[in-house]
């Protein structure tokens, strides 16, 4: 892993007078660290942006403040503006070389998966980077860690944190029996089937209708027909 430089300056600023600071360029920052004074910094925010594209937050960056000597540090924390995404203050953390440090390294997603390409399935990551512990000088020996898709065969296979190859001298931070990735089945298509239409009322009246020509009077037309009767009995006696 390569080791970047970047130019620093102490910050008189603070508060509101930052975003004159802005205005001209620079971004506000701060420097602490195990055992050291806390240092208000300002820094040129094109030299940042530059190192900041490539190195992320997992490169050792040699911090000259002023005309002192650089000190190794890592980028431990970003804020950037909620509307514009312009990046308003930086955190620069000091290390020690005799000190375990830790620290996010991306995932290179390298290969193609079987299960994609074949089975038509969705692969699914769990995981962009991961967290890992070592010593300073321990991140030369990583930039990215790689993760070979071509194993995932089938729906029933997935790569774990403890499939992934590291150097023994840096210890993944995350569980072992963590998920990296995996392939779903495809989603099935759903066939949307009619459904059988409800006569309307009129029609339902015509039914029951021809159903009472077909299985006798309705109710009503029998009630008639015996009053009707009734009263013929009546006038023959």
């Amino acid at each position: 892993m390569a080791t970047y430089a970047l130019k620093a300056n102490i910050r008189e600023a603070l508060g509101k007078k930052n975003e004159a600071l802005r205005e001209n360029g620079l971004i506000p920052s701060v420097l602490y660290g195990h055992g050291i004074k806390n240092q208000n910094l300002s820094v040129k925010r094109n030299d940042f942006l530059k190192i900041y594209q490539t190195a992320g937050t997992s490169s050792l960056i040699d911090l000259q403040i002023d005309e002192t000597k650089p000190v190794k540090t890592l980028i431990h924390d970003i804020q950037s503006d909620p509307k514009s995404s312009e990046i308003i203050h930086i955190d620069f953390y000091q290390i020690k070389e005799n000190e375990k440090i830790t620290t996010e390294v991306e995932l290179e997603f390298i290969g193609e998966a079987p299960a994609v390409k074949e089975l038509g399935g969705i692969l699914v990551k769990n995981y962009d980077e991961i967290e890992i512990e070592c010593f300073p000088k321990d991140l030369e020996l990583i930039d990215t860690i790689k993760v070979d898709l071509s194993v995932l065969k089938t729906f029933n296979d997935a790569i774990h944190i403890k499939d992934l190859k590291v150097p023994a001298e840096i210890k993944i931070m995350v569980s072992p029996d963590e998920v990296v990735a995996l392939v779903t089945e495809p989603e099935e298509e759903k066939i949307e089937v009619p459904v059988a239409e409800v006569p309307a009322e009129p029609e339902l009246a015509e039914k029951k209708g021809k159903e009472s020509e077909e299985g006798g009077a309705p109710v009503e037309k029998a009630e008639a027909e015996k009053i009707e009767k009734a009263d013929k009995t009546a006038e023959k006696k």
